[in-house]
């Protein structure tokens, strides 16, 4: 009966995961519409363009949603070596190779495609650090720590950095964290870990004289509103203006040359100005119920493996979701990463629902192990009533007690 309860449980967790994603996606296609649909014209006389490209996007990442979820995701562990250091060349080579877009060096761009390596890096490093640490013990010291996650975490954090993406690095160390935490890692060296990150963190705006202005834009924007505070304001005001319902889908004014970045960093101030406070919480409760269902998926789940990267993938996922609503709502600076399934981008968007995909293949192997436990607990079951009815010999209680053994339900051991 308790089998069937937590079978239950994670059929429900799955489909809360495809709903809350299916939605966001949808809902993020509409609000990059409205969001663009005006500059565009204004630009480009064509208010359809960021809509259709993002519609592609979604389509790519849909489809390759639906084949993780179905593909199992032990095959991943094997190939976790050659994606991270895919993923590692492919960031490297992009401060080298790829031209300068806003003054960063991100992107790789093929006519109308662009692509982001270090999105992929994320789910890269998810997998591999999965994969180490469910074969190695949890590290006890920062020794063990460093050798080897340790050291490829901060390798991609420094390469990110330099990209310049301070965003997509915090991210990629909350991801981590999120691995660490499900590893059962001393709080005692989480909490050392998590220190010498902030300063790492803190260096690093104290170098670039833009990030500076953002910490310091941060604490009161409105003391140079027309300059460095000017997007912080002009989120506030969105946000404030849309009262409790908002100016309705496609009405708001702030998105038309005085938000800028209206369509990606700063969508949710979109969404607060034309759905109001109602529709803000709706967002937030829709990451609010993956976090849930994921961390669920996470925690029943008895293989290693699994376990890690279900937490990994969850954690990226409400992580990058967290730091884009709290820099929006004005409780963080400014990072520059995307609200996931809603902000336009494609990188970004095809490999978080890549990520969601094996996520779900997660929660389907778990149901199936579950299934299998029980249908053997049914067939010791059998045996031991036969046995009491017709009376046993030594030897065949002592043979019978063996293939009960046998058939004991084994924790599934990625590539064990």
């Amino acid at each position: 009966m308790g089998s069937k309860r937590r079978a239950d449980r994670g059929q429900l967790e799955q489909r809360l995961l495809i709903l809350v994603t299916l939605g966001l996606v949808a809902f993020g296609l509409v609000m990059v519409f409205s969001a663009t649909s005006a500059s565009a014209t204004l630009g480009e006389g064509d208010p359809m363009k960021f809509l259709v490209k993002q519609g592609l996007y979604a389509v790519v990442g849909l489809v390759l949603l639906a084949v993780l979820s179905r593909v199992d995701y032990h095959a991943l562990r094997p190939l976790a070596p050659l994606l991270l250091v895919g993923s590692f060349v492919a960031c490297a080579a992009v401060l080298v190779i790829a031209p300068a877009i806003n003054g960063a060096h991100r992107w790789f761009v093929f006519g109308p495609v662009s692509i982001q390596p270090a999105e992929a890096a994320k789910l890269a490093v998810c997998v591999w650090a999965s994969a180490v640490l469910a074969r190695r013990p949890t590290p006890k010291t920062m020794a063990e720590l460093m050798k080897p996650v340790g050291l490829v975490v901060v390798a991609f954090g420094a390469l990110i950095v330099i990209e310049p993406d301070l965003g997509t690095t915090i991210t990629l160390f909350l991801m981590v964290a999120g691995i660490l935490l499900v590893s059962g890692i001393p709080l005692r060296l989480f909490a050392l870990a998590g220190t010498f990150a902030l300063g790492a963190g803190l260096l690093a705006i104290w170098m670039e004289p833009y990030r500076r202005e953002r910490v310091f834009s941060f604490l009161d924007p409105w003391k140079d509103a027309e300059g460095a505070g000017f997007q912080n304001v002009q989120a506030i005001i969105g946000m404030g203006s849309g009262g409790l319902t908002g100016e309705g889908i496609g009405q708001g004014i702030q998105k038309i040359n005085f938000l800028p970045e209206a369509h990606t960093d700063m969508i949710f101030a979109v969404v607060g100005e034309e759905l109001g406070l109602l529709g803000s919480v709706v967002v937030i409760t829709g990451f609010a119920l993956f976090a849930w269902a994921g961390f669920r998926v996470a925690l029943s789940c008895r293989d290693p493996f699994g376990k890690r990267l279900a937490a990994g993938v969850t954690t990226l996922v409400c992580g990058q979701a967290a730091v884009n609503l709290a820099a929006v709502l004005g409780m963080a600076p400014l990072t520059g990463i995307p609200l996931p399934f809603v902000s336009y981008g494609g990188s970004s968007l095809v490999m978080l629902l890549c990520a969601v995909g094996v996520l779900l293949n997660i929660a389907v192997n778990e149901r199936v192990v579950e299934a299998r436990v029980r249908d053997r607990g049914r067939g010791n079951r059998g045996s031991r009533a036969t046995g009491a009815r017709g009376g046993r010999s030594a030897p065949r209680a002592r043979r019978d007690r063996d293939v009960r053994r046998d058939q004991r339900p084994r924790r599934v051991a990625a590539g064990a």
